[in-house]
């Protein structure tokens, strides 16, 4: 966010707006001086690295760096958490600790009050911008993690030790660490708040076809006079107007609201996004178009990438959001469609610190050049899903954040003070769930002609982490422990399973009504409408996310009407015995591996906040994707005809545990993500937390 003097009569109040708003915060301070440890340690993580899929290649010499660190030293599939999720596992290998201590249990949460879902991981609510007289603000945003726990790498500068964390999920917002440097991974946000909202533009797209698609983006429909199409790029919701519309729903609330108020909070829907002029010039089967967005000019030719081009998105005329975006012209013959990336905080001035220090971020873009910042770097896969974009545009992109990664840790490394260095790439995940289905002959999406040209992606996602790793020991001095690890493996997703269905047609949860509307993530993001028809009064359980079910419990759930104790008990394992025989209709498949009780796989100060019930699915098995958000579908069971053809989310953990490659000889045959932690924390020499629930590898 910037910040800028105004003139004459309002300089005074925005003196004081500026010295509020910039008043840094401050930090406990540890102790004990930095020090040198005996032992240094790095840690590579590769997002939804499967040891199957490892090992396969390792046999066929295809990964000979990752192949010489299992032979002279040790490599293990590592066990992980359940759900095995990214965000849950990934806090647990922070933390050392299972989800009942870090409150992280899947990508959503529910509003016990509304039962609306939320994003986990940020809390966005409690600290808000707060505006004198609705204009200078004089206390910036605050995001605030939900995560528990306490990281190793805190811990770890707490005694001491010199740390460098790099993009590991579960670190926005980022946390101070002392003697330390943290860029945060996801969930940072792009500049509408939400983890991916793509643009696309277009000749050939319909009317009926514009707006929010089902996987978060943007369409909009191009029309040319006289070879000029004025459009626009859709910013993020006002700040100013969101406070101006909470402030008339309060009054809505109290019955206060008049007919002018009425009326002003109708028009605040339509206004509230800060929107930026594009001027689009293009002659029909020129193959190249020219673009003007804020004085930027562009001249693209069909099949080429712009380089990042910076946004401002003017709230006021004090307050300003800087952010950027790449242009992509995918055709520009017969037809014209252009893609953006969504748009990424500028990491020279982002609208709030994704960076500890917070100088860290635009130092590194001063050393580099820009770089994304976006916590899912690899933001084609929704333009694929939704058939905007195409396999090769996809790969050509992931690649390229690939390289933006790669580029962090080696600026990085050029320093040699740190003995705790920390890093991870998540560009093995997002391509494996993409390209599972030209790996999988059974897969109701595979495409031979696909997979005659993309069906080694997965295998050359792989091929280049194992790269980077003999790259790396390349540079690493002689007294590091290299550690190569992920937080789940991988599985074929070849059926959808609507756990909301499966609850109604057994009378678990009352419903009115064929199928719920259609969900999408603006929906999400936008708080729209969910649960219509869901009547909470005779309601007794309800999904949420990828294979959670929670229960309409009395005392926690505003409308509750199951009792704890003995009926809560009742229900749990009435659900479970009759869950664990479905069988899939087409060929009588077993689905769930089996099903989880809360108590039985979580213990902590956060189990209050935990499902009710874990689901854990056998391969080729997921949660059905308008399920994720409470829908209710026709069918209980049906195929996945979505390019997002890979899973793992609510895969039962017994088959969904990650990689682990150690330079050190250990002797332990089945080591757990929390155990990374603890085994860390000992080589640097740095007392263990008593709340730990891995013990350290030896």
């Amino acid at each position: 966010m910037s910040l800028f003097p105004d003139r004459g009569r309002l300089k005074t109040a925005l003196a004081l707006a500026l010295a509020v708003a910039v008043v840094p915060a401050c930090s406990p301070k540890t102790t004990k001086p930095v020090r040198r440890s005996a032992e240094r340690v790095f840690v590579m993580g590769f997002d939804g690295m499967d040891p199957t899929l490892t090992s396969r290649f390792m046999a066929e010499g295809k990964l000979p760096n990752l192949q010489k660190l299992a032979e002279s030293g040790t490599y293990r599939t590592l066990e992980t958490t359940q759900p095995s999720e990214s965000p849950v596992a990934w806090a647990s290998f922070a933390t050392g600790v299972n989800p009942g201590k870090h409150n992280i249990y899947d990508f959503l949460i529910r509003d016990l009050d509304t039962y609306m879902p939320d994003l986990a991981m940020v809390d966005r609510t409690t600290h808000p911008l707060k505006l004198l007289w609705g204009t200078f603000p004089i206390a910036r945003p605050l995001p605030l993690s939900t995560r528990g726990g306490t990281s190793f790498w805190v811990s770890a500068g707490l005694d001491g030790v010199n740390s460098t964390v790099l993009t590991v999920p579960v670190t926005f917002p980022p946390e101070t660490i002392e003697h330390g440097e943290m860029l945060s991974g996801l969930p940072v946000p792009d500049i509408r708040g939400t983890i991916g909202t793509f643009y696309y533009w277009s000749t050939d797209l319909s009317s009926f076809e514009e707006g929010s698609p089902e996987f978060g983006g943007y369409l909009k429909r191009l029309l040319f006079d006289g070879g000029v199409s004025k459009t626009y790029l859709r910013g993020p919701e006002s700040p100013v107007l969101k406070q101006e519309e909470a402030a008339l729903r309060a009054k809505q609330k109290t019955g206060e609201l008049s007919e002018k108020d009425q009326a002003r909070l109708t028009a605040l829907r339509d206004i509230k996004d800060i929107n930026i002029p594009i001027s689009i010039n293009w002659t029909e089967n020129s193959g190249k178009v020219d673009l003007e967005i804020q004085g930027t000019k562009l001249s693209l030719k069909q099949g080429e990438w712009s380089g990042w081009v910076p946004l401002t998105f003017k709230v006021n005329f004090v307050i300003k959001l800087h952010a950027m975006t790449q242009f992509f012209i995918q055709k520009a013959d017969s037809e014209l469609q252009i893609y953006a990336h969504p748009a990424n905080f500028d990491p020279r001035d982002p609208p709030t610190p994704i960076s500890k220090p917070d100088s860290f971020a635009p130092d590194l873009a001063r050393k580099l050049g820009l770089y994304r910042t976006i916590g899912w770097a690899e933001s084609m896969d929704k333009s694929l899903q939704e058939l905007r974009t195409d396999e090769a545009s996809f790969l050509y992109d992931a690649d390229k954040a690939f390289d933006d990664r790669e580029r962090v840790i080696f600026e990085n490394l050029k320093r040699d003070d740190w003995d705790l260095f920390v890093a991870a790439i998540e560009t093995t995940d997002r391509v494996s769930h993409m390209f599972f289905r030209l790996i999988d002959l059974k897969h109701p999406m595979y495409d031979k002609a696909l997979a005659d040209r993309y069906g080694d992606a997965i295998e050359k996602i792989y091929r280049r982490a194992d790269a980077l790793v003999g790259k790396l020991q390349e540079k690493l001095p002689q007294n590091v422990t290299l550690m190569v690890m992920s937080d789940h493996g991988f599985h074929t997703f070849r059926r959808g399973v609507n756990l909301n269905t499966w609850l109604v047609q057994n009378g678990y949860m009352v419903f009115d009504g064929q199928e719920s509307p259609k969900k999408g993530l603006d929906d999400l993001f936008g708080r729209g409408q969910f649960w219509e028809g869901v009547d909470w009064s005779r309601t007794r359980a309800y999904a949420l996310g990828l294979g959670q079910i929670y229960f309409n419990l009395k005392g926690r759930e505003s409308r509750g009407i199951v009792s704890p104790g003995a009926e809560y008990d009742a229900l749990q394992k009435e659900i479970v015995d009759k869950l664990v025989t479905i069988e899939d209709p087409d060929d009588k498949a077993r689905i769930f591996r089996s099903v989880y009780k809360r108590d039985d796989i979580y213990k902590g100060e956060f189990l209050k906040n935990a499902p009710d019930l874990q689901v854990g699915f056998n391969d080729g098995y997921r949660v059905g994707w308008q399920d994720t958000m409470g829908g209710v579908q026709r069918t209980v069971v049906e195929n996945n005809n979505r390019k997002w053809s890979g899973d793992h989310c609510a895969t039962a953990t017994e088959i969904s545990g990650g990689i682990f490659f150690s330079s050190k000889k250990l002797s332990n045959a089945s080591p757990h993500i929390m155990d990374l932690a603890p085994t860390i924390l000992e080589l640097l020499s740095v007392p263990l937390p008593k709340d730990y629930d891995g013990k350290p590898l030896r």
